[in-house]
C-alpha cells in the first residue's frame, strides 16, 4: 500500500504520475552479491526497514548449500563481483552462518558481515569459528557493526536499553582478536554529519578501535528509510539535473538473494532494501536477475539517488 505522503506516485515502473519516463538502471558492474540469512533476530529496533525481530521470520534462514548454489551461478554468469555480503536480520542466528562465510572466503570473495555484535556472536562456540577465519584470510573479512550513534542513549533510544554497551563488549572482542572493523550509523540522528563523524572518531580513540571515522566506506552513515517521507520520482531526465549517473546507483552493482517462508527456493532481489515489495523480486536465478531495474519507490528516490547510500563495503 502506497502512503499518503506519496499518494498517486511509484504506481507505473514504465512512467511517472506526471507521465515522465521513469528511471532504469542496468546491472553495468556487478560487485557485490548479498544474502539475506534469515529475518529472525536477537533484538526488535523501533525503526528495522525489514522488521527483524525475535519472531519474525518472513525470511527463512538460508542453508549453506543454497549459499553455494549461488556462488557456483557467480562464476558460470561472470559476474566477477569482489564481495559476498551477509544481513539479516542477524546473521549470526542463523546455524549455517560460519560455513557460508567460510566458503565465500574459500572461492577468495572480500566477505562483508553486518551484525549487532551482541548476544548471537558472543556463544562461545561462535567465536571459536570467527577466530581462525580471521586467521586465515585477515582483512578479506569485514565486521560491520550497528551502532546507531555514538552516545549511548541515543543508540539505546533505537535499539533498547542497554544494548549499546552490549554491542561495544562486542566491538572489544573482535577488535582483540585483530577483526577488520567497520561501523554503521544513522544520519538523521546526528547533530549533523561532520558533528557524528567527530563523535565517532571520539569514540574510536577511546576504546583504541582501528576504524576512520572520516571514511564514509568505514564509518557508514545511512539516511533514515521512511516511505512516509514525500520524495521525487526519478525521471530519466534527473540524471543530467541530479549530475549523477545510473551506474551510481547500488542496483547496477548488487543483487540480494532471500529465502521466503514455507517458499521451495530462494529468490534475487534488486535490491538489498526492498525486502518485501514483489515488484523488486526478479527470479530464482542469477540470469533472471540480469534485468534492468524500475526505480519504482520512495526508497529508490531518498535513499539512493539522492541519499547517495550504498550498502556495500
Amino acid at each position: 500500500m502506497k502512503d499518503l505522503a506519496n499518494l498517486g506516485k511509484f504506481q507505473d515502473p514504465n512512467v511517472t504520475a506526471k507521465g515522465e519516463p521513469r528511471a532504469k538502471v542496468s546491472l553495468t558492474h556487478p560487485e557485490t552479491l548479498w544474502f539475506n540469512t534469515g529475518t529472525l533476530c536477537n533484538i526488535a529496533c523501533a525503526n528495522c526497514y525489514i522488521e527483524s525481530s525475535p519472531t519474525n521470520d518472513a525470511l527463512e534462514f538460508m542453508t549453506a548449500d543454497e549459499v553455494s548454489d549461488y556462488l557456483d551461478q557467480l562464476e558460470d554468469r561472470n559476474w566477477n563481483v569482489r564481495e559476498i555480503g551477509f544481513t539479516g536480520g542477524e546473521p549470526f542466528m542463523n546455524p549455517a552462518f560460519l560455513a557460508m562465510v567460510d566458503q565465500s572466503l574459500a572461492r577468495g570473495y572480500e566477505v562483508l558481515i553486518l551484525t549487532n555484535a551482541m548476544a548471537p556472536m558472543m556463544r562461545p562456540k561462535i567465536k571459536a569459528g570467527i577466530v581462525p577465519l580471521i586467521e586465515a584470510y585477515g582483512d578479506k573479512l569485514t565486521f560491520r557493526i550497528s551502532l546507531d550513534h555514538h552516545a549511548a542513549a541515543v543508540h539505546d533510544a533505537e535499539r533498547g536499553v542497554g544494548t549499546f554497551a552490549k554491542t561495544l563488549r562486542g566491538i572489544h572482542w573482535l577488535s582483540s582478536i585483530g577483526a577488520r572493523l567497520a561501523v554503521a550509523g544513522r544520519i538523521e540522528m546526528a547533530e549533523s554529519e561532520a558533528e557524528a563523524r567527530d563523535g565517532y572518531a571520539a569514540l574510536y580513540a577511546k576504546h583504541g578501535w582501528d576504524i576512520d571515522a572520516q571514511d564514509p566506506g568505514m564509518t557508514v552513515l545511512f539516511p533514515e528509510m521512511d516511505a512516509q517521507v514525500e520524495v521525487p520520482e526519478i525521471t530519466t531526465a534527473c540524471w543530467g539535473i541530479l549530475n549523477k549517473h545510473p551506474d551510481a546507483v547500488m542496483c547496477s552493482s548488487s543483487r540480494m538473494v532471500v529465502k521466503r517462508k514455507s517458499a521451495a527456493a530462494p529468490a534475487v532481489l534488486a535490491c538489498t532494501l526492498l525486502p518485501y515489495d514483489p515488484q523488486f523480486e526478479m527470479g530464482a536465478t542469477l540470469k533472471e536477475a540480469e534485468a534492468d531495474v524500475s526505480l519504482n519507490h520512495p526508497h529508490c528516490a531518498k535513499f539512493c539517488v539522492l541519499g547517495g547510500a550504498s550498502c556495500s563495503a
